[in-house]
């Protein structure tokens, strides 16, 4: 089901299988689920690779069970409060006025109050450079008006702030500890940890604090291991829901079912639209960027046109997916335009018009370059691979020799400005179109504007989306900067992927609750958790 969303939130270390008991359990037994075990499940190792401390970027995209932000989305897809009652917003948009509800008590039995607010912003503020994922650089301060009402004040119009306020969950001023909180954060949410096993778990029971109903299911375990192992655990009855990869999804798990769920996660191969040359990057060293085949526009857009998406998702996704041609439409800001593909015919007229001829073995070359390239998947992806080898397939029948590679994060890095790669994009903040076109961030470090794009119309209508007045004009100017890059082809959209998770039939995780997944390697399931009921 489609669901229009307003902007908000911007969002494997192996055990084995010892961490449940050294005897082998036997196959197929059903998922066990009881109140005294309480719920296990695998959702990925992303938890297990990041601190859950939320001022250094923990839980930003929208996962309030051990702490809550200011607002939240509903299952509507609409803002709501979560530690605040309502807000306003000046007509200047420098001005952000939060109103916070009354009684509300962190996990260890302390008031929370508005300058729990203030030192969380100001803290992070301060120790920027450790939160990745909360960015506060256009906030002027923030201050307590009484000890229910915050106030925030921006150096500029910055139209994504409400996104930031939905990012950023609060921790108490008074018990604050930096170290302590990478493992055992103190919070106002429905869970607290109650113990935390480098790399192997960690177990969740319900804070007897929280301000909202009280779950029913009183522990949870989250376990960190190797994906192949959280499956044969599910498949031996030792897991409740376990995360998988589509490959998985034709399996059979006995007292378990498959569950897909809506995304707004897309994959998309970014194509580096620059000829080859030498440029220097943001710390003053000489590189090499650009690609001598996708720097042409005809073989961007043949590929774009000519490719046949479901058949792609079908040979690598067991057609678990949706073609996808931009962002999700369950975006409120994302564009609504579309185009047909397996346009063959169209595709093939393009190549040829640009003096991409076919040669003997079937592949178009053009002044001696072969029309032929390198796309990295990042290793031990195998979603993401199988995805390359399908696209790769299917390019063949236009003539362009796709060679599919795999890396690791860290070379892709140095190969990203001049070799395509595999993305995974998705969150709710527009902010994420900013980082794939704005021409001055290419080769400032990270995964921004891998592509070297560089449009002065699209930088200009980036700057008037972030300092609109209005949401309004906000969503116009980013709507009209896609209509913009999209007629350059700088990236090539394939599917918008589903999360895809067996559960026990014993094990209701809620889905008319459950927020259409962000990107987050398998860990936004835990969205509402707190809704999660044993059958």
């Amino acid at each position: 089901m489609k669901r229009k969303i307003v902007s908000i939130i911007c969002i494997t270390a192996m055990v084995a299988l010892a961490a449940f008991g050294c005897k082998k359990a036997p196959e197929n037994k059903e998922a066990s689920v009881g109140k005294e075990e309480g719920v296990k499940a695998y959702v990925g190792t992303y938890l297990f690779k990041k601190s859950l401390d939320p001022i250094k970027g923990a839980m930003a995209y929208g996962y309030p069970f051990i702490n809550n932000a200011l607002i939240k989305v509903n299952s509507q897809s609409e803002y709501v409060g979560d530690l605040a009652k309502s807000w306003e917003i000046s007509q200047d948009f420098l001005t952000y006025t939060f109103h916070l509800k009354e009684g509300i008590k962190f996990s260890d039995g302390s008031d929370f109050h508005a300058e729990d607010v203030v030192f969380t912003y100001e803290t992070v503020q301060k120790n920027q450079a450790d939160n990745e994922n909360v960015d506060l650089t256009q906030l002027e301060s923030v201050s307590a008006l009484d000890e229910n009402t915050v106030e925030f004040r921006l150096k500029e119009a910055y139209s994504p702030f409400l996104d930031t306020t939905a990012l950023l969950q609060i921790v108490p001023s008074d018990a604050y500890d930096s170290k302590a909180f990478d493992t055992n954060p103190i919070g106002t949410g429905a869970y607290k940890v109650a113990q935390y096993d480098t790399d192997q778990q960690i177990i969740l029971e319900t804070n007897e604090h929280y301000f909202g109903e009280k779950p029913s299911i009183e522990k949870v375990t989250l376990v960190n291991m190797d994906i192949d192992a959280a499956f044969a655990a599910a498949k031996a009855g030792e897991l409740d829901l376990v995360m998988v990869e589509t490959s998985y999804s034709k399996e059979n798990v006995k007292g378990m079912t498959l569950q897909k769920l809506e995304t707004m996660d897309v994959r998309n191969v970014s194509l580096p639209v620059r000829p080859v040359t030498k440029m220097e990057n943001a710390k003053g060293e000489t590189v090499t960027v650009g690609n001598p085949v996708t720097s042409d526009p005809a073989v961007r857009k043949a590929l774009s046109i000519g490719i046949d998406r479901q058949k792609i998702i079908e040979h690598a996704f067991d057609g678990i997916g949706i073609p996808a041609v931009n962002f999700t439409d369950n975006l409120v800001w994302a564009s609504t335009d579309t185009y047909p593909d397996k346009q063959t015919d169209e595709a093939k007229a393009l190549l040829d018009e640009a003096g991409w001829k076919v040669g003997k073995d079937g592949i178009r070359e053009k002044d001696g370059q072969a029309c032929a390239f390198h796309l990295y998947a990042a290793a031990g992806d195998t979603d993401r691979y199988h995805l390359c080898v399908a696209l790769a397939e299917n390019a063949k029948e236009l003539g362009i020799d796709i060679q599919v590679k795999t890396a690791t994060w860290d070379e892709i890095l140095t190969l990203q400005n001049t070799e395509p790669i595999i993305w995974g994009w998705g969150q709710y903040s527009p902010t994420v179109l900013s980082s794939l076109f704005q021409s001055d961030l290419f080769l400032t470090g990270g995964y921004d504007n891998a592509s070297g794009y560089e449009n002065p119309q699209a930088d200009a209508k980036i700057q008037e989306a972030l300092t609109a007045d209005t949401q309004e004009k906000a969503i116009a100017s980013w709507k009209e900067l896609q209509k913009i890059v999209e007629q350059d082809y700088t990236n090539l959209f394939l599917v918008n992927i589903q999360h895809c998770y067996f559960v026990s039939d014993k094990l209701d995780i809620s889905v008319d609750t459950q927020i259409p997944h962000p990107h987050g390697h398998g860990a936004p399931v835990i969205c509402n958790m707190a809704d999660w009921k044993l059958k």
